[in-house]
């Protein structure tokens, strides 16, 4: 194929790329510790973890309200104002050691940004893409923020394993390193937004909350996500901590793992979006959710009662499963392709994905403290029974989902 042949990339899309590739990068640095930076730094119990859920999660409950208050805007310039919230936040849990309170005052700050950019990145990336390709090129950039997410775990892992990292320590460099990375991502939103004039979608006419009975599926699943998600990034690493006793460097080493898998795996998911349609995906994904959390209760259960070892095979397995959980979190790109294929105007996109994170935020908050509870309670295997329990409403949502149909050719 000739130079003149070969389909062009636009730069505005090669800048997106590398704001993927930071993000991946960024986000890494920070949350993959987190949870270890809570138990290292100031020992907090299973209820406490639960209850930390709620400033990280409840700005995103707020997240349509700012949305759709500052809709005109634009998502590049709301973007930049998330990512400097973020970065404030990520500075000063990298250079101090507040005490507990004020950390979780700067822990809510941070969240705030990080909450605020989830919808405007996607958001800005269909802007961006256009409709031609869209399964594939999503695929395409989330492969590319896996892979940086598979560098920050490989930098976090051998930090902590060479001593150069610890999160017992009054300047912790995994914070720092992660605001470094957001700031150039700042730097590449103002070069879209003065060079390329790059807006996203400026909804001047979209200030109310979008709350549309065509997206009710859509919310269902957003809602059940909340579930899912408080368990992945909540309870199945704390399987680890609390009741294995691992540290940062193990955490780390299956995040290189499940990165590196998902640099094949998501560009895959991409490509089978636009072959097999969203609502296959969404029922493989429902059935997928279903196994991993009765497994993960069966192993808890085992671990706490003294029924299975807890060094050996059931260890492996349960990083095996660690890594496929993580896995199987990275299909929201299969939900945010649903929404455009049911998009009743544009315009609503970023303002929907913002009500539906809402959505999922608030079930997120209930489900972390009433998981602690449980946990503390009655036994880690109960958190993931009844996660497996919900995600049968997965599959009953995706079965009720009507598949678009296809123009003829």
């Amino acid at each position: 194929m000739s130079e003149q042949q070969k389909p062009r990339i636009k730069p505005e899309l090669k800048i997106f790329f590398i704001i993927v590739a930071l993000t991946g990068f960024g986000m890494a640095m920070s949350d993959s510790v987190m949870a270890n930076f809570f138990k290292d730094a100031y020992n907090v119990t299973a209820v406490q973890r639960g209850f930390l859920e709620f400033p990280r999660e409840f700005p995103g409950i707020l997240c349509f309200l700012v949305v759709a208050v500052t809709s005109a805007f634009g998502d590049v310039r709301l973007a930049i104002v998330a990512q400097l919230l973020t970065i404030l936040g990520a500075v000063v849990l990298g250079l101090f050691s507040p005490p507990f309170a004020v950390m979780v005052v700067f822990l809510f700050i941070n969240s705030v940004g990080m909450h605020l950019y989830i919808p405007l990145q996607d958001s800005i990336g269909m802007f961006i893409i256009g409709q031609d390709n869209l399964g594939r090129r999503m695929g395409q950039y989330n492969g590319i923020r896996t892979a940086f997410s598979m560098l920050a775990s490989v930098i976090i892992f051998f930090g902590f394993r060479t001593g150069f990292f610890s999160l017992k320590t009054p300047v912790k460099l995994p914070f720092l390193i992660s605001s470094v990375a957001l700031l150039g991502i700042t730097a590449l939103y103002l070069l879209l937004y003065s060079k390329y004039r790059v807006f996203g979608e400026v909804r001047k006419q979209k200030v109310e909350i979008v709350i549309r009975k065509e997206y009710k599926f859509y919310y269902m699943l957003a809602v059940l996500h909340g579930v899912q998600k408080q368990i992945m990034f909540v309870f199945a690493p704390w399987v680890l901590i609390e009741i294995l006793s691992r540290q940062a460097d193990t955490l780390a080493l299956l995040g290189i793992i499940s990165s590196f898998c998902g640099i094949f795996f998501l560009p895959a998911v991409g490509r089978w979006i636009d072959r097999f349609g969203t609502k296959r995906l969404l029922l493989i994904e429902g059935c997928l959710f279903v196994v991993v959390y009765i497994t993960y209760g069966m192993l808890s259960s085992g671990f706490t009662s003294g029924a299975i070892a807890l060094t050996g095979l059931p260890v492996f397995f349960v990083c095996a499963l660690f890594i496929f959980d993580r896995l199987t979190m990275q299909l929201g790109m299969v939900r945010t392709a649903y929404l455009k294929s049911i998009a009743v105007d544009p315009a609503d996109i970023t303002p929907t994905l913002s009500s539906a994170l809402s959505m999922d935020h608030v079930v997120s908050i209930v489900c972390a403290y009433l998981g602690g509870l449980a946990w503390n309670g009655y036994g880690p295997q109960y958190v993931f029974f009844i996660a497996a329990a919900l995600s049968l409403l997965n599959v009953v949502v995706a079965l009720l989902i009507k598949a678009p149909v296809k123009a003829a050719a």
